[in-house]
Order: structure tokens, then C-alpha cells, then sequence
């Protein structure tokens, strides 16, 4: 299990040399406008969205699992206190194929609980498949923040999920 935090960085190059030397650490995946470091030391998965006209610095912070066993604790957990705001399964997003629970804090700031299960799909992407992680909305908002409705994906988002 490991810490992830993902933020919005106006210039994705500039992001990733600082990223780079600072942690030492080679760029894990690099995408158009996306890029990941998935670090051992400290145990941390950083996601770069390059959004040069957000307003936060922060899009959203999660928690990297790695069985499915530890999804479905996390998802008792969330359903039993109340806090499981949005599910998706085998959803194609942020340039992997992922199980994602989500929370909200109240300041609306967006946690993530997920389990990559390809880390590689690119035959999604080829097909015209975006990433719907990244805000399509100015102010740096995740996606889903923008529904209507919790458990339904923002416009301008290919994330499907099921409320739950």
C-alpha cells in the first residue's frame, strides 16, 4: 500500500526534472499531459496532470492497493462509515485499467482508493480513450466533482462509475 498524490503542474516537463531529481527516480509513465514516478523510497505514487489554468495545486490525493482483498476492506470500511461517495470497476482512466473507490473530505477535496489491474492498456487509448483522471475543467477539479449527482462522472469525463 502506498500514499498517492496527484497534482496539477502547469509545465508537465519542468514538473518531472524537479520530481526527477528530487526523488532521484526516473519518470514510471509519461503520457501526453500525464506523467507518474511510482517510488519505493518513500513509498509514494506522484501523478502529474499537466493543468496549467487550475486554481489548486492539488487534484486529489489516494491510497495505491495492491490485492483485491485490500479493496474490499477499504470498501467495507468506506460503506460503513458513510464515506463511499463513488465506485468503478476494471474503469480505464489515468492510462490504466483500475478499481477505484471514492471519498470526499469536507472541503471537497477528492480521496482515491485504487488497485491498477494493467498498468498498459494502450489499445484503449489508440481507440480514442482519455484520461479521466485529469481535470477537464478549469479550477483543477477532478471530474466527478462536476456531477450532479455522486457516483455519476463530470461532463467531459469518459469515468463510468456506479453509485454505490
Amino acid at each position: 500500500m502506498r500514499i498517492q498524490l496527484a497534482l496539477n503542474v502547469r509545465d508537465l516537463d519542468e514538473a518531472i526534472a524537479f520530481y526527477a531529481a528530487l526523488f532521484g527516480a526516473e519518470v514510471h509513465k509519461r503520457r501526453p499531459g500525464y506523467a507518474n514516478f511510482s517510488l519505493q523510497t518513500p513509498p509514494l505514487k506522484l501523478v502529474l496532470f499537466e493543468n496549467p489554468d487550475a486554481t489548486q495545486r492539488l487534484n486529489h490525493l489516494g491510497v495505491e492497493v495492491f490485492a483485491p482483498r485490500q479493496l474490499e476492506v477499504a470498501r467495507e470500511h468506506l460503506v460503513g462509515v458513510g464515506l463511499l461517495e463513488f465506485a468503478s470497476q476494471g474503469e480505464t482512466c489515468c492510462h490504466a485499467t483500475q478499481d477505484k473507490l471514492w471519498a470526499r473530505e469536507p472541503q471537497g477535496l477528492g480521496w482515491e482508493w485504487y488497485r491498477v489491474t494493467d498498468d498498459d492498456p494502450n489499445e484503449a487509448f489508440a481507440a480514442g480513450g482519455e484520461c479521466c483522471c485529469a481535470p477537464p475543467v478549469s479550477g483543477g477539479v477532478a471530474p466527478w466533482y462536476e456531477a450532479g449527482e455522486a457516483g455519476e462522472a463530470g461532463e467531459g469525463s469518459t469515468c463510468e462509475g456506479t453509485k454505490k
